[in-house]
């Protein structure tokens, strides 16, 4: 046992889950007070009347793309890959999504605000005068958010199992073997995932439920801000911890030297592979969570902020998680409790922050973990309810049968729905499912239908039947790649195989080939089929 722990006169894993518990109920109160201002029209609930500025609408959209993957899943993926996983994800992500803002939130903006757009599906519907598009992509968008929504749920069970370690070892429930019989340390007594998963569900459920767009964004901004301060605290405390020097600086130059070669480099990743994921950071372009997120802002002026900083935060948060997780693999790490093994590697931060950490910190740092995976998990559940209500529900049954109030609870109902329905499913995946190799699914399927977006806002030739097409490439080709990952057992290591030359075939990410049928299928069949009017054209260019 370390000699914090051992000095520490609470009980194994019982302070840091007072520090989770105290969080959890500082979350609901600021969710339940900005409750109070809701005005209760359907406006207020999915866009916050759109008086969200600068600041706000920062740390909102941040908080939102930054998930359970960016810190779960990285630490976890470096702790295999090693150091490249940075360079596949967060440089790229940096540039991709400030460009994504700029070229498409700034211009979803100004037709939302001008043609009264709370979602993507009223954006294409009225944009190719086509019904069946928006019906068809209804399905499809509930239906990639849903593994989106896992990543945050798994890993909320994952961290706090992990740190509250030790809590109730003698409870049935609480107890972790593996297939040996043998009692796993870093996990064993800790609160089992399916509660900690039920746990933040419910809290986030009832924030939603009440506060609204505006009680997400406050919320959002909160747990950013938590995240990060504390991201970066525990990053110095465990960097010191490691390396055992006097200085920072000399700390890092001690764990790299540490660090095996294969896991300090990306010499040992195809280059092919490496490049091909810039196509998976094109996803925030089409995410239906952050399409609402545009919408809430007050003018378009309140896009330069993120623009701006957007990059700099991503810095902030990856580098510390990604250098954790390689530093798992170096000769500093502490021989006891065993690190987990490369199927667990989703506990690896929780691991890294219980060993080398005091419980006061550990507790903190949880609470950090946390806000980052339920600022992305409210804005999701709300979006898919916001979805229901305004594109099934009132699209159908018309925009004057039902009053604010009822079309507000159509949008709870729904979430509550969702909310079940992805609670249900991460019991049946289990933990050992990698959190990285969820989101990277997930994404692909977003960015392949980001050739959709970005004609139908910068190609006046862009036909309903096009977008169709292009709808049925994307959702094809995702399914059958992901069935062929599946049946080949191996999701996160999956990729394409295409002849080149005599050599070996070159290997790209599946999310290339989905883009390419995407962008295919809407060009080809909008270049042979009927033009949208002239009028309808002249609403948008």
């Amino acid at each position: 046992m370390l000699a914090a722990e051992a000095a520490n006169p609470w009980h194994p894993g019982l302070l840091q889950l007072v520090i989770i518990l105290v969080y959890l109920s500082l979350l609901l109160g600021l969710g339940m007070f900005s409750s109070r201002m809701f005005s209760g029209t359907r406006e207020d609930y999915q866009t916050a009347s759109h008086s969200i500025g600068p600041f706000l609408l920062l740390m909102s959209i941040f908080g939102t793309t930054m998930t359970a993957f960016a810190l779960v899943g990285s630490s976890g993926q470096a702790y295999k890959e090693g150091v490249g996983v940075y360079g596949l994800m967060a440089s790229s992500s940096g540039v991709i999504h400030s460009m994504c803002f700029f070229l498409i939130g700034v211009k979803v903006w100004s037709f939302a605000r001008k043609h009264g757009y709370t979602t993507q599906i009223e954006f294409f519907r009225d944009r190719l005068d086509n019904d069946f598009l928006g019906l068809l992509m209804f399905p499809i968008l509930v239906g990639l958010v849903i593994p989106y929504l896992l990543v945050g749920v798994i890993s909320s069970g994952v961290v706090i199992q992990a740190l509250t370690a030790g809590l109730a070892p003698d409870w049935s429930w609480f107890q972790v073997m593996n297939p040996a019989g043998e009692i796993v340390p870093a996990l064993h007594g800790g609160v089992p995932p399916w509660m900690g998963s039920l746990l933040i569900c419910v809290v986030v459920l009832i924030y939603v439920f009440f506060g609204g767009m505006r009680g997400t964004t406050w919320a959002n901004t909160f747990q950013t801000l938590v995240f990060m301060v504390l991201g970066i605290l525990t990053f110095y405390v465990i960097a010191s911890r490691l390396g055992k020097q006097d200085g920072f600086f000399e700390n890092l130059r001690v764990l790299g030297e540490s660090v095996p070669a294969e896991f300090s480099t990306r010499a040992h990743m195809s280059k092919t592979v490496f490049f091909s994921y810039l196509f998976i950071p094109l996803s925030v372009g089409m995410f239906p969570h952050l399409f609402q997120h545009w919408m809430t802002a007050k003018s378009a002026k309140a896009f330069k902020v993120p623009v701006v900083f957007h990059p700099l935060f991503i810095m902030i948060v990856w580098v510390p998680c990604v250098l954790v997780g390689v530093w798992a693999q170096g000769s500093l790490m502490p021989s006891m409790p065993p690190k987990p093994s490369m199927e667990s590697a989703n506990s690896i931060l929780p691991f890294l922050v219980k060993t080398q950490t005091g419980p006061l910190l550990g507790g903190f740092l949880a609470a950090g973990i946390l806000a980052a995976i339920m600022s992305s998990l409210d804005s999701q559940f709300l979006c898919i309810g916001t979805i229901f209500n305004n594109d099934i529900v009132l699209h159908y049954a018309g925009k004057d049968r039902f009053s604010d109030k009822q079309q507000v609870m159509f949008t709870r109902l729904f979430i509550i729905g969702i909310v079940a329905v992805t609670y249900i499913i991460s019991l049946i995946l289990g933990t050992k499912s990698s959190v990285f190799a969820l989101g990277v699914w997930c994404f692909s399927g977003f960015s392949a239908l980001f050739p959709i977006i970005i004609a139908a806002l910068y190609w006046r030739g862009l036909t309903a039947a096009g977008a169709i097409a292009g709808v049925l490439a994307a959702i094809g080709s995702w399914g059958t790649l992901f069935y062929l990952a599946l049946g080949q057992g191996d999701l996160d290591g999956y990729k394409l195989q295409i002849p080149w030359g005599d050599g070996e075939p070159m290997l790209v990410m599946p999310v290339a080939g989905m883009f390419c049928c995407t962008l295919l299928a809407t060009v080809l069949v909008s270049l042979v089929t009927k033009k949208p009017s002239e009028e309808k054209l002249a609403k948008f260019f």
